[in-house]
């Protein structure tokens, strides 16, 4: 076993409270979310060739939701563990604990991604580098055993 905390990662799905006026989907901490919302930003205007993202985080855990087009998430353990996950409707999310790499791609030309942070921006919790990220991972590891 690797990195504990890839195994969190989960789909989650999210009520749609519309009636004949139309969808309304509620996502709260807490709740819909498994942490307290303290962030949030979404990301627009990126194409296809564009890819977002590219690190891990020590503390912050994220739900990712296309709210409207489409992208897709890779997530990376750290490990040689990966996973691709298309966000393609405004009702599904993706949940991503701490210490699991992501990169976020393939942009439709119409995709908003909603960013959902269970912590205030701290540049100093990023991981940006890969190799530091699966150095931090095995270190990790050690400790555990």
């Amino acid at each position: 076993m690797c990195n504990k905390q890839y195994d969190k990662v989960k789909t989650l799905r999210f009520g749609d409270l519309g009636d004949e006026r139309g969808s309304l989907i509620v996502i709260e901490g807490m709740q819909a979310v498994p942490f307290e919302i303290k962030r949030v930003f979404y990301i627009y205007g990126s194409d296809a060739t564009v890819v977002r993202g590219q690190h891990a985080n020590r503390r912050s855990e994220f739900v990712l939701v296309n709210v409207a087009g489409s992208s897709k998430v890779r997530l990376d353990d750290g490990c040689g563990r990966q996973r691709v996950v298309e966000l393609n409707t405004p009702n599904t999310g993706i949940y991503i604990p701490r210490m699991v790499w992501k990169d976020m791609y393939d942009f439709s030309p119409d995709s908003v991604l909603l960013v959902l942070a269970s912590e205030h921006y701290d540049g100093s919790e990023y991981l940006r580098n890969y190799e530091e990220f699966t150095a931090q991972v095995r270190s990790q590891l050690q400790e555990e055993v």
